[in-house]
């Protein structure tokens, strides 16, 4: 099958997909009134462990102004809670309040059925090695060196010749 044009990117066909996944996601959250963001946040404090707000922000990505104003409206509705950081009393940590573990208990079900409705649509079995697929995706894209084009190109004096991958390119004059 050939794609042209936005159906040709993979940034673009992730998102088509988070996009669709997270609309169910969101109408399965509705009755609680609460956000796919907010039940990202409450879920990745549910491991009792305590986050501060760089670690959260970056486990439910988020940017960290964003992540604030999420947190206080999670406070001001006492499903979450700051306090200090078990590791270091200095530092300030962000936990799950039992209100907090209680919604995400009353949630699970219709979580459960959301996922159940991707794999029936899509498939039990691949729906799993997408899962595996994206998890590999992911851990290779944070292991490889960002590469940019500029790095292949090796540098020479003025006027001189360059090569980029193997092949001889005349050098940029500044």
């Amino acid at each position: 099958m050939v794609t042209t044009g936005l159906g040709s990117s993979l940034a673009y066909l992730l998102s088509r997909a988070e996009r669709s996944v997270n609309r169910g996601l969101a109408a399965a959250l509705t009755a609680e009134d609460v956000s796919v963001e907010q039940w990202r946040i409450l879920r990745a404090l549910a491991d009792d462990c305590g986050h501060s707000m760089g670690d959260l922000a970056e486990t439910v990505l988020m940017p960290h102004p964003t992540l604030t104003k999420a947190i206080d409206r999670l406070i001001d509705r006492a499903f979450v809670y700051r306090g200090h950081d078990p590791a270091d009393r200095r530092r300030v940590a962000v936990f799950l309040a039992d209100r907090g573990a209680e919604l995400l208990n009353r949630v699970e079900g219709s979580i459960a059925e959301h996922h159940r409705e991707i794999e029936a649509a899509y498939g039990t079995e691949r729906t799993e090695q997408l899962m595996s697929e994206l998890e590999r995706l992911v851990r290779a894209l944070n292991e490889a060196p960002a590469e940019r084009p500029s790095d292949r190109l090796t540098e020479r004096p003025p006027g001189r010749l360059a090569e980029r991958d193997g092949t001889a390119v005349p050098a940029l004059r500044s």
